[in-house]
């Protein structure tokens, strides 16, 4: 987050001329990682995505801490006719009422986890003005009221909140650290495709350079009876053959050239050059570490658990649901009441409340027993989703750490095979000049130079997705030997 507006500078001094025109970047596999991870629309969503996680975890975290609450009910004006007493005739009799209300009340709680209630302090005050021939004003208060209310034998939801909300919250992260990694991935399938789009583009322009020279060396053997006319002919189809491969390879490039730019967020005019890394550096990825780091790291495999928790929390309050509930209530405070607001809070008296509910279930054809065996039925179905997810996990970790030791020797393979291509070219090019090599075999080696070419950027390809996927799969850097999430925790613990 903090280097997306560093690389908005870098691309406006870059790419912006003087005259407003895009100008050429020369970009290297590490610089489009980087600027897609920070610039990329696909990197913005999936920050707002950990954003959206993050505060439902700060609101978990404010949902622990004492809450404080202000009820207002500044006016409240009745006017009916009720019902009254007269003791003097002995009857009921209808009278036409008339009052004015006002209440304000003060309330702080904090919930209590281990215990699954509330602690809460209270305090109230109430004003009442009656109209007609009892005129007069009431106040009645209480100054403090300090109690607890819990269910004896219920649910603790929030016992269950303080288990799932911060593995929700962690899988946030995790998901947050993987996304990021497609990123790297998708931008590295970009980045080869223009690297190898600009590669035909320069074999290409290669093969019709020398369609045109061995054009025109051909021309001269033919006169001197050297080949034959359906020799020359070939250099000239060759030659013809060429200059429409540069047209298609201009196209290629033009195209992945516009993919790259439009993902990494830059001018879709922009001509970007696309610098092949080196030959990395090979490095050891131990299986059974990365199975360790990839089972610890899982997003995928921690909302597997989220799911678990989440039934067994059903199966719990299904359970305890099932049997009869008990809810105690217990408070003690002070109250009074005067006809002024000081007599209202003066000598106020002593006021308890303790009360006990019980809800009994008697008759309800099945129909808890059928709710706890559905919750039972459904943590047996996430166990064994969260064991096949598991076992999937690891055989993807396996053949992926195969297959990059495997890309790690064929990059070298393709290095020594390009390599020895280009000088076995060289070779048969000086050859073919002073006749000691055929049409055929000069083609042959030109195809073999060209496929050398092509083979090394794939392998190239192929191992920087293979080492990309390996950081995605278990969340952890082997080439530096650390977790991926050390900088970004720490990064919100600045915060």
């Amino acid at each position: 987050m903090k280097r997306i507006f560093l690389y908005i500078v870098f691309a406006a001094a870059v790419l912006i001329a003087p005259d407003g025109k895009a100008q050429s970047l020369r970009l290297t596999l590490g610089d489009a990682v980087r600027l897609a991870n920070d610039s990329s629309l696909n990197a913005f969503r999936y920050q707002n995505l950990y954003a959206s996680g993050y505060w439902q975890w700060r609101t978990f975290k404010a949902q622990r801490l004492p809450g404080l609450s202000l009820s207002i009910t500044p006016a409240n004006y009745l006017r009916y006719i009720a019902q009254r007493y007269d003791s003097e005739e002995n009857v009921d009799v209808f009278r036409s009422q008339r009052s004015y209300g006002a209440s304000a009340g003060l309330t702080a709680t904090q919930n209590v986890d281990f215990l699954g209630g509330s602690l809460y302090l209270q305090s109230d005050l109430e004003y009442l003005r009656n109209f007609g021939d009892m005129k007069g004003n009431q106040y009645s208060s209480v100054p403090v009221r300090i109690g607890y209310r819990q269910d004896l034998i219920g649910y603790n939801p929030f016992r269950w909140e303080r288990k799932i909300e911060p593995l929700k919250y962690e899988k946030v992260k995790k998901e947050f650290l993987y996304n990021m990694e497609t990123v790297s991935e998708d931008v590295v399938k970009l980045f080869f495709s223009l690297a190898l789009a600009q590669t035909e583009m320069r074999l290409a322009k290669e093969n019709l350079s020398s369609a045109d020279t061995l054009y025109v060396i051909g021309e001269r053997r033919f006169r001197i009876a050297s080949i034959s006319q359906s020799d020359l002919l070939t250099l000239r189809l060759d030659r013809v053959n060429a200059e429409n491969s540069v047209e298609n390879a201009r196209i290629g490039v033009k195209r992945a050239m516009f993919e790259l730019a439009s993902y990494l967020g830059l001018d879709r005019e922009t001509h970007i050059d696309a610098v092949l890394p080196g030959t990395p550096v090979a490095f050891d990825v131990p299986l059974s570490e990365a199975l360790i780091h990839a089972r610890a790291n899982s997003p995928e495999l921690m909302g597997e658990r989220q799911t678990v928790l989440e039934a067994e929390r059903d199966v719990n309050k299904a359970k305890v649901q099932s049997m009869f509930n008990a809810t105690f209530n217990a408070s003690v405070g002070f109250n009074q009441f005067g006809t002024t607001l000081g007599r209202a809070y003066s000598h106020p008296l002593r006021q308890d409340m303790v009360s006990v509910s019980i809800d009994i279930p008697l008759l309800d054809w099945g129909v808890r027993k059928g709710k706890l065996n559905m919750a039972r039925n459904t943590l047996n179905v996430a166990k064994i989703a969260s064991r096949q997810k598991e076992l999937a996990l690891e055989q993807d970790v396996t053949m992926t750490v195969n297959e990059f030791s495997s890309h790690q020797r064929l990059v070298g393979s393709a290095v020594e095979a390009l390599d020895i291509a280009d000088r076995a070219y060289a070779q048969t090019v000086k050859r073919f000049i002073i006749g000691k090599a055929d049409l055929n075999t000069l083609t042959l080696s030109h195809n073999r130079q060209q496929d050398a070419s092509r083979n090394y950027i794939n392998s190239l390809q192929n191992y920087w997705l293979s080492y990309y996927k390996i950081r995605k799969l278990t969340l952890y850097d082997f080439e530096r030997k650390t977790t991926l999430s050390r900088s970004f925790d720490n990064e919100e613990g600045v915060r």
